[in-house]
């Protein structure tokens, strides 16, 4: 089984703490780790779509990476634009976790499902937009497009994970949709939408491409079952 969760913004410090957005929040992390031992199984996949820690630095950020890395299943993470600990992959994957793989212009494979990710940006409609973030826009566009060109052609499924949903303020398709249409992508899940900003979520089908907004406080803090897949359980 696939499943999905982003927008776990852990903190291990205490000093970052959720419930000033909201009750909801509180004991999130819990909340979180439970549903996670009661649904994924150690060959499951869950897919984390970034905004994983609140750590400024690796070093800060690593006692919550170890915490996600002890539970059940393998893991793949994008970026979030929270994410300020995100170093280079050599730094990543030098932290030798044992069920973590991080993402950044590659694919991996999971029973024959292809995934694929960025972090995507902000709309181009969205308030303040600048050339500063037309050039970002840009860069993000092309590291999907890699991504997905990175995947295996003996994948018959197709799943990108980005972290900025892909629409515009008006809930219209953008860019990254275009790039996952062209390439024939089967599902698109997304994070970064919390509270107020569910009311700009899309989900279901678009004209062949599934979506999931799963952030974590959008899913109650439980984890999202995506798509079951073959028993061979391989990892490539």
């Amino acid at each position: 089984m696939i499943f999905a969760i982003g927008d776990l913004h852990l903190d291990h410090s205490g000093q970052k703490p959720m419930d000033i957005f909201g009750d909801r929040w509180i004991g999130h992390e819990k909340k979180i780790v439970e549903n996670w031992k009661e649904q994924v199984g150690d060959e499951d996949l869950v897919l984390i779509p970034g905004d994983v820690s609140w750590g400024l630095r690796l070093e800060d950020a690593v006692p919550d990476l170890r915490l996600i890395d002890s539970l059940p299943g393998k893991k793949l993470i994008i970026k979030g634009n929270h994410d300020y600990w995100w170093e280079s992959m050599s730094k990543l994957d030098a932290l030798s976790l044992r069920s973590i793989r991080f993402m950044r212009n590659t694919a991996e494979n999971y029973n024959n499902v292809g995934i694929a990710g960025t972090r995507g940006w902000m709309s181009r409609d969205s308030e303040g937009f600048d050339e500063g973030d037309e050039k970002i826009y840009k860069r993000e566009l092309a590291r999907l497009e890699t991504s997905i060109l990175a995947i295996d052609k003996s994948c018959t499924t197709r799943i990108v994970m980005l972290h900025y949903p892909p629409f515009d303020n008006k809930l219209r398709p953008n860019e990254f949709v275009d790039i996952m249409r062209k390439y024939n992508v089967n599902v698109c899940i997304y994070g970064h939408l919390h509270a107020e900003g569910h009311k700009y979520s899309v989900e279901g089908d678009l004209e062949g491409l599934t979506l999931h907004l799963v952030s974590s406080d959008y899913l109650e803090f439980k984890l999202k079952p995506i798509m079951e897949v073959g028993d061979e359980n391989n990892f490539d």
